[in-house]
């Protein structure tokens, strides 16, 4: 949340909602209640406040969404009283840190101001309004979906991606519905309003920028800009600024300043010698120093804290043999980017709290995921995020709040599009896991490949945002961090934002119309976007989908699939790969183990590419309600299939079989054609600081684990690097595909690389053991543990604990099993299941032929 100074009195209860101006086709039975009122919860969203009163039923639920859009058409009217007495000082202002997003504030029948975004804070001087005693405040706000079209129709249509109208307003884009998320466009005070009350001067705001410089030999030195923006009350005199960094250590570095009179703006600068440098996970600690900033003020002292970290960042573009890379570097060294796309992480926002942070936080880092990207259909997020980033080394690409769609350049829009970056690039500027700014997601590219110049008739479409405010603004404010104008982008003139070979790209050719062995004809410079769908876990899905049958094509669960034709696309992307699944339990398991394969089988191709390629951002992480969707973890916080694969596909070192073209068939080649695959190589990634070499040996086994062929390759990987080495053909080649399997494994113990397989056939062409497993149980304080042993290949075996108990957790999953081979699955389980019930709960893709 928003720094809030001790001054900040909060007005958070007492309020009661209303309509304003009800929907014709709300229910018949609301109206009375919301005619006269009922409690309110503030922070809070109008659909909250409807199901606390049970005037709507569950959003998620069934077809509620549908039954539920009379909400997004409805004005709403938040009211409350306070008490007020004047008291000592000689400023009060009414401060709004987030209104969802068109609203009139009153107070005491006296308008303060109307509001046009939520993406950004209010401040009225509240003097003349207030009155000793008792006060009322108003807020009303108008209905979301009409006010998006009114505009629309007044200003002209612009492109978007949607079935609402939504970029015409500053409101998170995805609460009117996304192809993974439910429309509940609404209403609300999102976050904390107040009264601040204050003398003197007050600070309006604290950007601490952080450089590292060369100390004494061998050590670093870190500064501090502490740039500060205050406001006087009163007379217009010199402020004298103290500023303090504090070290992990306790050592302290003081420096001072003054804003001088007749301006508000200074900067005093801290150098702290020897300064322990911040580090993304992996490439060091993440030690991180408190910054104290005092404004002296004749009516008391104003005060900010907050915290930094010294680290230096890094983006190169610059052109190469191969077109341009996008290579972060933190420090001077390079990040090989093993990422993930995160939305808002709910579809109400205030239902978002540090604690549910702090589990995707836990999500991401244990899938081996070192950047979230904050995509820009959704918010700029709360500072707990990027505390607890900051904290944890997982580093944050940041995009301004514009997707899918054309903007309006007129002078509303742009002043609201600047105020919120002003504001929203000055409190993120403090942590040290923002790395990045982007101007937007997919404009650019749509402008180019999705039809919009003839809908546009001439008008501008928002490219002034992306390469000449935006740009501006953190050239002004924050010029520490890179700024992409786009995602994707290729960072050149004349360029398709959308190639290969330049910046960043988006794949979704695959997914959306082909199969996803067509990842490996990319060789993307990096990649921002690319997925898989695949449904929830089932006690998720079965939740809020209540078909009889349940059916993929039911009508509840279609409610539950966004995209366009998922279900139909989800039944392609398994041709192949799987069999038809005979029972709807298969097409869960076939469609979550589909999704799974997918994405592994790109984020390898991908980084076998390094480094040509230096990143891969994976869509998605997480969801915002209970959906078929691209994401790892489900709205219920269930690891789906999807998650197990990224934490093997996105270790820190990869081993990994890829086809590759040998020398001679490059040699016999025409010139300017690529060459077919001819060979197959071990390709092994180290994202480590250390080389890593060494034997490995190769077999190609049967199914019963029988030796066929055999090799030793030398493999020597350097650190933040990859090694290729061919496999001979005699080993690499399979003589009865449909039961055989490749296998590479470092010689050496403790490598901390897990052995590459790679199967003769895909699972419909394999001639497996349809029950391949044996399985032991024990019961253990609050769950029990699975010993899974393999009596033949046993491939992706996965316990689906909350078939059980829907709040059952299990520690791994997605373990192939040679013969012989085994594991121990850990179930946590909170209602006490059976073990012999988890043991049925497991499964391996045998199981489906």
């Amino acid at each position: 949340m928003t720094y809030l100074p001790t001054t900040f009195r909060a007005l958070h209860q007492g309020w009661s909602l209303t309509a304003a101006e009800l929907a014709s086709d709300a229910p018949d039975a609301v109206a009375p209640a919301l005619a006269t009122g009922i409690p309110a919860v503030v922070p809070g969203e109008a659909h909250l406040d409807l199901h606390r009163e049970g005037l709507i039923d569950e959003p998620f639920d069934g077809d509620n969404e549908a039954a539920q859009q009379w909400i997004g058409d409805t004005s709403w009217r938040y009211a409350t009283t306070f008490d007020w007495q004047p008291g000592g000082a000689a400023r009060h202002d009414l401060v709004a840190l987030g209104l969802d997003t068109v609203a009139t504030v009153k107070l005491n029948g006296v308008e303060l101001g109307d509001t046009q975004n939520m993406h950004r804070s209010y401040r009225w001087d509240a003097r003349a309004a207030l009155r000793e005693g008792s006060n009322s405040l108003v807020v009303t706000f108008a209905a979301p979906v009409p006010e998006a079209l009114a505009r629309a129709e007044r200003d002209g249509t612009l492109p978007s991606t949607n079935h609402h109208e939504y970029n015409q307003l500053r409101k998170m884009a995805c609460s009117f519905g996304w192809d993974w998320g439910i429309d509940v466009a609404g209403a609300g005070v999102w976050k904390p309003i107040g009264l601040d009350s204050w003398s003197g001067v007050r600070i309006a705001s604290v950007r601490p920028l952080v450089d590292v410089v060369a100390g004494e030999p061998g050590r670093h030195d870190g500064v501090l800009a502490a740039h500060v923006e205050i406001e006087r009350e009163g007379a217009d005199g010199d402020v004298p600024v103290r500023v303090r960094v504090a070290g992990p250590d306790g050592a302290e570095h003081e420096a001072s300043g003054t804003v001088p009179a007749g301006q508000v703006r200074a900067v005093v600068t801290v150098r702290v010698p020897d300064v322990r440098r911040w580090w993304p996970v992996g490439h060091g600690d993440q030690p991180l120093y408190d910054v104290d900033l005092v404004a002296a003020g004749t009516g008391g002292d104003a005060r900010w804290s907050g915290r930094v970290g010294f680290r230096t960042v890094g983006l190169d573009t610059a052109a190469d043999e191969s077109g341009a890379p996008f290579t972060l570097s933190v420090n001077g060294e390079t990040v090989l980017v093993r990422g993930a796309n995160w939305i808002p992480d709910h579809a109400f926002l205030t239902l978002v709290d540090r604690d549910r942070y702090a589990r995707r936080v836990d999500d991401a880092l244990e899938a081996n995921v070192n950047l979230l990207r904050v995509w820009g259909g959704g918010i700029y997020e709360s500072d707990d995020l990027y505390d607890l980033a900051d904290e944890r080394g997982l580093l944050v690409w940041q995009d301004f709040p514009f997707a899918c769609a054309a903007y309006s350049e007129d002078a509303p829009m742009r002043a609201e599009v600047e105020a919120e970056a002003r504001e929203n690039v000055a409190r993120l500027s403090p942590h040290p896991s923002l790395v990045i700014w982007n101007g937007n997601n997919e404009n650019t590219w749509g402008s180019v490949d999705w039809g919009w110049a003839g809908r546009l008739g001439g008008r501008p479409w928002g490219d002034l945002y992306y390469r000449e405010l935006l740009p501006g603004v953190l050239a002004e404010l924050d010029p520490t961090r890179p700024y992409s104008p786009a995602s994707p982008y290729s960072f050149g003139d004349y360029r398709h934002p959308n190639d290969e070979r330049f910046g960043t790209m988006h794949i979704w050719d695959v997914w959306n119309r082909e199969d996803y062995s067509v990842y490996a004809r990319y060789r993307p410079r990096f990649l921002s976007e690319f997925g898989f769908q695949g449904p929830p876990a089932w006690s998720t899905l079965t939740r809020v989908v209540h078909d009889e049958p349940l059916d993929p094509f039911g009508h509840q669960m279609l409610v539950h699939q966004k995209a366009h034709l998922g279900n139909a696309k989800l039944e392609r992307g398994w041709q192949g790969h799987l069999p038809d699944p005979a029972t709807i339990e298969d097409w869960h398991w076939t469609t979550q183990l589909n999704q799974a394969h997918a994405v592994r089988f790109g984020i390898e191709h991908v980084r076998s590419l390094t480094p040509h390629n230096t990143g891969a951002i994976m869509w998605q992480l997480n969801d915002n309600w209970p959906v078929v969707s691209w994401a790892a973890v489900d709205h219920d916080e269930h690891r789906k299939p999807l998650w197990h694969a990224l934490r093997a596909a996105y270790a820190p070192r990869l081993a990994t079989f890829q086809p590759r073209v040998s020398e001679a068939a490059r040699a016999a080649a025409w010139e300017g054609l690529e060459p077919e695959t001819d060979a197959l190589a071990l390709v092994v990634v180290n994202d480590t600081g250390d080389r890593l070499a060494g034997t490995w040996t190769v077999t190609r086994e049967g199914l019963d684990g029988s030796v066929l062929a055999k090799a030793t390759l030398e493999v020597d990987a350097p650190a933040r690097g990859a090694a290729t080495v061919t496999v001979p053909a005699d080993v690499a080649t399979f003589t009865d595909p449909a039961v055989e399997v490749l296998v590479a494994a470092a010689d050496a113990p403790d490598t901390g690389v897990a052995p590459a397989l790679r199967h003769g056939a895909e699972v419909v062409g394999q001639r497996l053991d349809p029950r391949p497993l044996q399985i032991g149980t024990t019961a253990v304080d609050g769950g029990c543990e699975l010993r899974v042993t393999a009596t033949s290949l046993a491939r992706d075996v996965f316990c689906h604990a909350d078939v059980v108990d829907p709040a059952a957790r299990v520690d791994a999953g997605m373990v192939t099993l040679r013969a012989g081979q085994s594991t121990t699955f850990r179930v946590t389980s909170p209602a006490g299941g059976e073990p012999a019930a988890f043991a049925a709960a497991v499964r391996c893709a045998n199981d489906l032929l």
